[in-house]
């Protein structure tokens, strides 16, 4: 019998290796409709920013349901450990969740990490019990202190948040890949589905995808477009694909030709 191909985080497993945000879509429909349509099972969602408590106003929880889609609450929006520390603990409050995404930001221009503030919130975060997946630069150094901080999974950017320019620096996420006994979900950057397809297929664990969805002028059908991007890349990887080479090989036989 065939194993199944599982996407792990902690201890929880996944069949989608596709990760969905829930911000900048028209309203909460589109967003649920899209969700549906890339077959995610993890969303994430900006504590600071989604309304998740207001009963007066609406609420996502009407149109993604936590007891089937799983929440992934981030830090969206902070720029230092204080704020994102009260965020997530405002999360577990409200939510119970404790595997949550850790964002805490340079400045507003680029949106880079800022990874000093980041290594130290990590550590306070896993000390309090949380299951933390990170937000980081493409440093593997970096990567290799988070893990052994304690991160579920590292989560390096392709490029800067929102700008859709794809995978930057390959040679750095592929030296993380390498190294990393923890999911490593290329997250942000990410502008279309060939360049989800490209991450899979250079062994990447699974990727978030927001803007390149959301900002679509088809949003549903980009949704699933990532879904089957995703898929193929990862069915690329565990093929294994041919060699390359400097000089061509004929893709027919050159014994027993009919003269």
């Amino acid at each position: 019998m065939k194993k199944k191909d599982y996407f792990k985080i902690s201890n929880k497993k996944f069949i989608s290796r596709l990760i969905v945000g829930t911000g900048k879509y028209k309203n909460f429909i589109e967003c649920a409709k899209a969700v549906k349509a890339s077959g995610a099972e993890i969303v994430t969602v900006a504590v600071r920013r989604v309304n998740i408590t207001d009963k007066k106003k609406p609420l996502l929880m009407d149109y993604l349901n936590p007891k089937k889609i799983t929440y992934l609450p981030n830090t969206a929006g902070c720029f230092n450990s204080k704020d994102a520390l009260r965020t997530l603990r405002l999360a577990r409050e409200i939510g119970g969740w404790k595997m949550v995404k850790l964002e805490i930001l340079g400045d507003k221009k680029t949106l880079y990490p800022d990874m000093i503030e980041t290594l130290k919130t990590t550590k306070v975060l896993v000390k309090e019990g949380f299951k933390v997946l990170v937000y980081c630069t493409d440093d593997p150094l970096h990567a290799k202190k988070l893990e052994d901080l304690g991160a579920s999974a590292i989560m390096p950017l392709a490029a800067p948040i929102g700008s859709g320019l794809g995978i930057h620096n390959k040679l750095n996420i592929s030296l993380i890949i390498k190294q990393s006994k923890v999911p490593v979900i290329i997250d942000a950057g990410i502008g279309t589905a060939s360049d989800a397809t490209i991450a899979m297929e250079m062994g990447c664990d699974g990727v978030l995808i927001n803007s390149a969805i959301a900002l679509a002028k088809k949003p549903i059908q980009m949704a699933e477009a990532f879904k089957y991007a995703v898929i193929a890349g990862r069915k690329s990887f565990l093929s294994g694909r041919m060699k390359k080479n400097n000089f061509a090989s004929a893709s027919s036989p050159e014994k027993d030709l009919i003269s």
